[in-house]
């Protein structure tokens, strides 16, 4: 069954600043060797290049992979690049993702979340040579499996109430 589309408010720029400030201190978390853990930056910048593309774009997705860098002390520009593309291949398709229900959405950005995981991937095969192992692909699959939850968190702010109050004009 097909639920109904409600108009969402416009997206606040200061709540889609911290929301990216917000995933990238998910990040910053000590996660350590664990396998599986989700970029939750590259899952926000995903989320707001399909629903605010003139907002979020290619400019904040490679400020976003530069602060990642300094982070990680990765390959200066590694997570640039990968942002870059992530936020890239997501305008390309906004518009048709955007169409379908939540679960299909998740289905649409996993072919994104994983090839900028080969191109990541490729990159530390060319300076280390060590392959991590297939289990470094897991994380594309958990994004995948969070989208729903990040997609319900981060359009709450935009939903209207659904008793409409008969006084406003909106």
């Amino acid at each position: 069954m097909n639920q109904p589309h409600y108009i969402l408010l416009p997206a606040s720029p200061v709540f889609i600043i911290f929301s990216l400030i917000g995933a990238f201190l998910l990040n910053l978390l000590p996660w350590g060797g664990l396998v599986g853990v989700p970029d939750f930056v590259a899952l926000v910048l995903i989320f707001w290049s399909i629903h605010q593309p003139r907002k979020v774009g290619i400019g904040v997705a490679f400020c976003m992979g530069l602060l990642m860098d300094v982070h990680d002390a990765a390959l200066l520009g590694e997570n640039a690049l990968v942002y870059t593309l992530l936020s890239y291949l997501a305008i390309m398709i906004h518009r048709r993702v955007l169409w379908f229900p939540v679960r299909t959405q998740a289905l649409h950005i996993l072919p994104i979340l994983l090839f900028t995981q080969v191109v990541q991937l490729l990159i530390r095969l060319w300076i280390t040579g060590k392959f991590p192992g297939w289990l470094f692909f897991l994380e594309s699959l958990v994004s995948v499996a969070l989208w729903p939850v990040v997609t319900w968190l981060l359009l709450a702010p935009q939903r209207r109430a659904v008793d409409r109050d008969d006084t406003r004009p909106i």
